[in-house]
């Protein structure tokens, strides 16, 4: 083209060497930029995430050819920090540096003034380390383990869950819920919050129109107005509800009162908050089968440091329903001992086991009516003839300011994976656990909470004939507990008497001599007492899953409790499970009373000299089986 460069009057770039210069200088402020910014974005990476940056020197010097070691330095603790550690200006701790071999460490990589914002201790892991073991969670050398203690062994639920697993058409009586479905208002209120739109976070400290539900019914149930929005807190699950409260109850240090027989659970929740358990043992009268409560033990193991009692009633596992003669007597108690907190568990309060039209035993209806027998009755034998009821202890004269009140509904509506919990209480104590809430969840899931507030209300309505549905349930696992006791007792096994909960305890002492050698001798080389080799036999050989009783004690002092000899099972199960449950045991009852009869003909004709004891070697053959093991 003849036309001439739009631009024909501007020089070319090579002709002016100063934009080069400038050109230099930007990339050169640029790089600089980037330097400043990866700078700041290490600096704050280190200053904020310690355990991050532990990782990342772990990585770097644990590459192939290079070895693990570790390098201390002193940390200074910081200024401000919770009651219970120490103070700064008179501790020092060690904080260990990973290093290469040959000494040389990260130098730099945390300053003097981002160490002073170090609050714990912690260590990279060495070279010999399993990450992610069982083994390295539950050592000593972790916060965990530490409180926990050392545990190489699964747990009862893990062994016999693993147990009911393996084995077909298993009727499993082991853990505690239920095996239907829940009733038909209930799963329609939780269906109706789901389209209702109640799928977002709701109140931290719990749904307004649940926490307003449980403040009416409380209120009630204490005599005394119950603030929904400051004396109520929802958790997730009553388990949260327990933990939270021991939490913002104890110091490391303080001693918390277990009423043994115990739920597991407590005993790892009060050593995670860094308490100290201290059992308390209920006395098994064996005539009678009665868990009884002796107060002066009780308060012979309260000391400077108790701080807690956990009271369980219904009582899991016994079934025990604590009366109110034995509630007055601990509310006595913790009346002379200021210092000391109650936690009350009550979420089997709903399910006393003995229907409304016969709350009594035939014999107490018989004794009333007689004349003679009604004017020898004595305080003594009151809680025999009263009929079972829950007591609130909170109630109790005095007590609304020293006891906290955890419950749920998933026992009582058979919903038990809902898990909506709460717990209630004095405005200073739920003040606490409110400010905890946030810090382990926003908040318990919200369509279950406002289908909890329907269900609490439509539950007071008759249902299938019933006054109530609480009346209909309770008349339901009462027929459930009768069905199953009948197999029990043809097996062998002795319940102990409980009205409450869907568990029952068994004494199987005279099971055991039908245990073979080779349970016994796996159940010794585990180190696990023989009630687990009895009830491993129970599920291989007679495909019926129930629960060791030895888990549920500490270590038994005095000789009274033989926990190994005792087992539970439950009974919130279908009745075509409890109906197979009985048909094993009836076969169980029948191998039991061949084995007797042949002991009886071996032992006559031993005193006449013809033979030799069918078991003379068995260890558990003696029949004054009375010895704890």
């Amino acid at each position: 083209s003849n036309s001439p460069p739009l631009y024909h009057s501007e020089p070319s770039f090579p002709t002016y060497p100063r934009i080069h210069r400038d050109r230099r200088i930007t990339v050169r402020v640029m790089i600089l930029g980037a330097l400043v910014m990866f700078s700041w974005v290490m600096a704050t990476v280190v200053r904020h995430s310690k355990s991050n940056l532990t990782a990342m020197i772990t990585r770097t010097y644990t590459s192939p050819g290079r070895t693990l070691q570790h390098r201390t330095i002193n940390v200074v603790e910081p200024v401000s920090e919770p009651p219970s550690w120490p103070s700064r200006t008179s501790v020092r701790s060690s904080f260990p540096l990973p290093t290469t071999g040959n000494g040389v460490g990260f130098k730099g990589a945390i300053t003097r003034r981002r160490r002073r914002r170090c609050r714990r201790v912690f260590s990279a892991p060495s070279e010999t380390s399993t990450s992610g073991s069982i083994d390295s969670l539950v050592s000593g050398s972790n916060p965990v383990g530490r409180r926990l203690g050392k545990k190489k062994k699964q747990t009862v639920w893990q062994e016999m869950g693993s147990l009911a697993a393996s084995l077909p058409d298993v009727v499993n009586l082991g853990q505690g819920y239920p095996d239907w479905q829940p009733p038909e208002f209930v799963t329609k209120a939780a269906e109706q919050a789901i389209r209702l739109g109640y799928n977002q976070y709701t109140r931290t400290q719990g749904h307004p129109e649940l926490v307003e539900i449980l403040a009416d019914r409380y209120s009630t149930h204490f005599q005394r107005e119950v603030d929904a929005m400051s004396e109520i807190a929802i958790t997730v699950g009553c388990s949260q509800a327990l933990y939270l409260s021991l939490t913002a109850l104890i110091e490391p240090g303080d001693e918390v009162l277990l009423l043994e027989p115990f739920f597991e659970l407590y005993l790892g929740q009060v050593k995670m908050s860094e308490g100290v358990p201290v059992a308390v043992p209920l006395s098994l009268n064996r005539n009678s089968g009665q868990w009884e409560l002796d107060l002066n033990k009780l308060e012979a193991a309260i000391t400077p440091k108790t701080r807690v009692l956990i009271l369980n009633t219904p009582h899991n596992p016994t079934g025990k329903v604590f009366n109110r003669e034995e509630m007055e007597g601990i509310a006595d108690i913790v009346r002379r001992h200021p210092h000391l907190s109650v936690i009350s568990d009550e979420v089997y309060k709903y399910i006393i086991n003995t229907p409304e039209g016969d709350r009594g035993e035939k014999k107490t209806v018989e004794e009333a009516s007689s004349p003679s027998s009604s004017s020898s009755s004595s305080s003594s034998s009151s809680s025999s003839t009263t009929p079972p009821e829950h007591v609130h202890f909170a109630a109790l004269d005095g007590m609304w300011d020293r006891t906290v009140t955890c419950s749920s509904a998933g026992k009582t509506f058979s919903i038990t994976g809902w898990q909506v919990g709460w717990l209630v209480g004095p405005r200073d104590f739920v003040a606490r656990v409110h400010s905890l809430l946030p810090l382990v969840q926003f908040c318990a899931p919200s369509p279950m909470q406002h289908a909890l507030s329907q269900v609490l209300q439509e539950a007071d309505d008759p249902y299938k004939g019933h006054d109530s549905y609480y009346s209909w349930l309770r008349e339901m696992y009462a027929s459930k507990r009768t069905m199953l006791l009948s197999g029990m007792e043809e097996a062998g096994l002795k319940p102990t008497e409980g009205t409450g909960g869907f568990f029952v305890m068994a004494d199987a002492r005279r099971l055991l001599p039908l245990v073979p050698q080779s349970y016994l001798d796996a159940a010794e080389a585990d180190e696990r007492p023989v009630d687990f080799a009895l009830c491993r036999w129970l599920g291989e050989k007679h495909n019926i899953i129930t629960i060791p009783g030895s888990p549920f004690f500490g270590q038994p002092d005095d000789g009274e409790l033989e926990p190994p000899c005792l087992i539970r099972l439950a009974f919130c199960k279908s009745d075509e499970v409890l109906e197979r449950a009985n048909e094993q045991f009836r076969q169980l009852g029948h191998e039991l009373r061949d084995y007797e009869n042949k002991l009886i003909v071996m032992e006559k004709g031993e005193e006449r000299g013809e033979g030799k004891h069918l078991h003379e070697d068995h260890p558990h053959a003696e029949p004054a089986l009375a010895s704890s093991k």
